[in-house]
């Protein structure tokens, strides 16, 4: 579940995007979970109804946050086409080089030498000179990143449901509950740590850790 190497999703979302949603569902999730151990108490049906209740969440919450990521990438792609316009316009080279080193050096300037990004940077010029204006706006990879971030935020609630379909007791059930999503945290960060040079088992930690304080924010201030 952690890597979540779906073919479909990781087409559509990076590793960052995944994570981050796969984070988000559960802190959802845990902040209800954990709140309705000392709400609910043993009443059965309540602790049901308002794991039902969070699944419900998650959905409204998918849909939104499906739809920043619509946003948020619409607005990069206006404002790439924006310099790109502004680099196009300038009728000194140097001057556009320039402009495209603010854009990229925090990106490339450890992986190559100063002569090497001059180069690259006036490569760029030339191409973003010759190429034709670039299509703004929303397209449809953006629909399908949105349905894969729909899908992770929902996805992050159902393993909170499984116990109450196998544990009759629901304080039990409850805190099984909670621990399989504390357990999660810890799997996610242990195999989100291949993406990076952290180890493992220090990923695991501090993003249990990280969520835990996430979720203890979130009740403290009523969220």
């Amino acid at each position: 579940m952690a890597g979540f190497e779906i073919p479909f999703i990781t087409r559509h979302l990076t590793a960052g995007e995944r994570l981050g949603e796969l984070l988000f569902g559960l802190i959802m999730t845990l902040t209800f979970t954990l709140t309705a151990g000392f709400v609910v108490g043993d009443n059965k049906d309540a602790a049901r109804e308002l794991l039902i209740a969070t699944i419900g969440c998650n959905i409204a919450w998918g849909i939104i946050d499906g739809g920043l990521l619509i946003l948020g990438r619409a607005f990069d792609r206006g404002r790439s086409a924006r310099i790109r316009r502004l680099i196009r316009g300038m009728p000194e080279e140097q001057q556009a080089i320039a402009a495209v080193a603010a854009e990229m050096d925090e990106y490339v300037e450890n992986i190559t030498s100063p002569a090497t990004r001059q180069q690259l940077y006036r490569d760029i010029v030339v191409q973003l000179r010759s190429s034709p204006e670039l299509r703004t706006g929303v397209r449809g990879e953006d629909w399908l990143a949105a349905l894969g971030v729909f899908w992770l935020v929902v996805f992050a609630s159902f393993p909170a449901a499984l116990p109450f379909a196998f544990i009759a007791e629901p304080w039990l059930a409850m805190r099984v509950s909670n621990a399989i999503l504390i357990g999660l945290f810890f799997v996610i960060g242990y195999k989100w740590a291949r993406y990076t040079t952290v180890n493992p088992w220090r990923a695991a930690t501090v993003l249990t850790l990280f969520g835990m304080v996430m979720v203890l924010a979130a009740i403290a201030l009523g969220g």
